[in-house]
């Protein structure tokens, strides 16, 4: 049986963590078919976004570090690629936090570009209950998307966070209640899709850079060639035409 299921759906990969009796931790074998997952995704001129979740009851239990072998340090870095390769993927990603999010799930769903939440949904670090240091980025990603508070209060302190809290220090876009997930996360990732790749894939790129720029001015300037590149492409001016048709329709 595959580790990880893939359904495309109006231009949206889906991208199910299928280890459900394991609740879905990262194995070696998984890894390798995130990592063939994602090349042949990214290959795919018919696919604008995609979706990360988990087989029910859990997005993803973790890393199973068992599979570390003799090599400790490479052990663990080969594990980093499992979720460094959805933070490369140079398609918009959104996480559907179906259930726990722990340690290293916690990694996967922040790697991705936006998250949604269940109400079922839970983000543990559990670093100091295992008595096992942060990796993989964890400590950056955290600190980049909820400051340093939030971060010490979970990787210090082992706070756990439920949908609402983690909606509420934006760790998460939006909570939702479970029969809604996938609904929710599929009609933002359609809205993605529907825009001209390419598009989409430079307004990602920009928006990474942009987020380093120091100064508005600088991070103005990386706008620059991209959106010169947009006014010359044929999707922009075939998109203005319909909206002219449309206003001068409603005269």
């Amino acid at each position: 049986m595959s580790l990880i299921e893939v359904e495309r759906d109006a231009g949206v990969a889906v991208v199910t963590l299928n280890d459900p009796e394991r609740r879905n931790a990262l194995s070696l074998p998984m890894i390798g078919e995130i990592i063939e997952v994602f090349d042949a995704i990214e290959d795919d001129e018919s696919v604008g976004a995609v979706v990360v979740t988990g087989a029910p009851p859990a997005f993803c239990a973790g890393a199973d570090l068992s599979h570390l072998g003799s090599s400790q340090e490479q052990g663990l870095r080969d594990m980093y690629e499992g979720f460094m390769r959805v933070s490369r993927c140079s398609l918009p990603t959104l996480a559907a936090v179906n259930g726990a999010a722990v340690g290293a799930g916690m990694n996967l769903a922040l790697t991705c570009d936006v998250r949604l939440a269940s109400r079922r949904a839970r983000f543990d670090t559990r670093f100091v209950e295992l008595g096992l240091h942060p990796g993989g980025g964890h400590t950056w990603m955290m600190q980049q998307i909820v400051g340093p508070q939030v971060s010490s209060a979970t990787v210090l302190f082992g706070e756990i966070l439920d949908a609402g809290e983690a909606e509420r220090v934006g760790l998460v876009f939006r909570a939702v209640d479970e029969d809604s997930l996938m609904e929710a996360a599929l009609d933002m990732a359609r809205r993605s899709a529907s825009g001209p790749r390419e598009l989409v894939r430079r307004m990602k790129d920009t928006l990474r850079r942009a987020g380093q720029a120091p100064t508005h001015e600088e991070g103005m300037e990386l706008e620059v060639e991209p959106q010169v590149w947009s006014v010359k492409q044929p999707e922009f001016a075939e998109r203005i035409a319909k909206i002219a048709e449309r206003i001068s329709s409603k005269r």
